[in-house]
């Protein structure tokens, strides 16, 4: 019996050409692999990576800085000459002699004496901020020795809750000032600060007045006071103990102001300069004395202290005669 064949053919389909050099039959219990090559997109370069904890990028300039040099340059761009922030410890460790610091009132911390209460409270704020920065609070003060000059020296930590002036600060500084003037030495204070603490109230705006009749006594008894200023000193620091010193000096493009730009706008109705509230600006305007880099603030501050205490080591020594 004979049968016929039909073979079914897939309509509009093209029929398929054999490839010019077809590839060879696979052997017998061998296995096959098709290796597909990688697509690369064009124009596309591979991102350049750097370690973490090794490299930081000036935000002003954008150079990719070794951190070991940034620190030894006291964390000062070596390109563009931008001051990054620095911690209170770092820069009493920049100023002082080795081993000359010896910190006063370290236990004191700060108590939540109104209840203050918000989307965080004020207890949890400071537990959060001792545990961050290892800080009692937001100033760090004592005795030290700038060159053959001993100093009273405050250093302002802005990391802490912002570096805001609460009773606690305040009370350090009163202190500090109150030593200084006691063991006849110059007094520094290092600010930086948004302003008054507002979790404890007026208790904080009272702590402007105290550090300045502290300083009004300094200055009776003929000693100099050196206020630096460094980004950023707004508010009731700069409205108070700040702004009185004997002698004002400021970190380069630090802001340095009262209230903020955008509220002078507003009440003012005016357009600021594009410098307004900087070093610069203000040391145009008089309100600063001298602009000076953070690396070569010990040295500026070893020559201004010889001048100003020439007259009472003059006076000291024709006694001891």
């Amino acid at each position: 019996m004979s049968t016929t064949t039909f073979t079914k053919a897939a309509p509009d389909v093209p029929p398929v050409e054999p490839a010019l050099t077809p590839p060879p039959e696979p052997k017998a219990g061998t296995a096959t692999f098709v290796k597909n090559k990688l697509k690369i997109a064009a124009g596309k370069t591979k991102k350049k990576e750097f370690p973490v904890g090794l490299w930081t990028k000036c935000p002003k300039c954008e150079e990719m800085l070794f951190d070991k040099e940034l620190d030894e340059n006291l964390k000062v761009c070596m390109k563009c000459r931008h001051h990054f922030p620095i911690g209170a410890r770092e820069r009493i460790h920049s100023l002082v002699e080795t081993c000359s610091f010896e910190e006063a009132d370290a236990a004191m911390t700060s108590v939540d004496m109104l209840g203050f209460t918000g989307t965080t409270s004020y207890k949890d704020k400071l537990a959060a901020s001792w545990k961050k920065t290892n800080l009692k609070d937001a100033v760090i003060t004592g005795i030290g020795q700038i060159g053959r000059q001993r100093v009273a020296l405050g250093v302002m930590d802005f990391s802490f809750i912002g570096g805001s002036m609460g009773s606690v600060v305040g009370e350090k500084l009163t202190r500090l000032i109150e030593t200084g003037t006691e063991k006849e030495i110059p007094v520094i204070i290092v600010s930086t600060s948004g302003g008054a603490r507002m979790y404890e109230g007026m208790f904080s705006l009272m702590q402007m007045a105290k550090t300045c009749a502290a300083l009004a006594y300094h200055a009776r008894a003929k000693l100099p006071f050196i206020s630096v200023l460094t980004h950023p000193t707004m508010a009731g620091v700069m409205a108070s103990f700040a702004t009185v010193g004997d002698l004002i000096l400021a970190e380069p493009d630090a802001m340095i102001g009262f209230a903020g730009a955008r509220v002078i706008k507003d009440t003012t109705q005016a357009e600021l300069p594009p410098d307004f509230q900087t070093s610069e600006f203000l040391l145009k305007h008089g309100l600063i004395d001298a602009i000076v880099a953070r690396n070569e603030m010990k040295e500026r501050l070893m020559d201004y202290m010889d001048f100003l205490m020439a007259g009472r080591r003059a006076a000291a020594a024709g006694r001891t005669v």
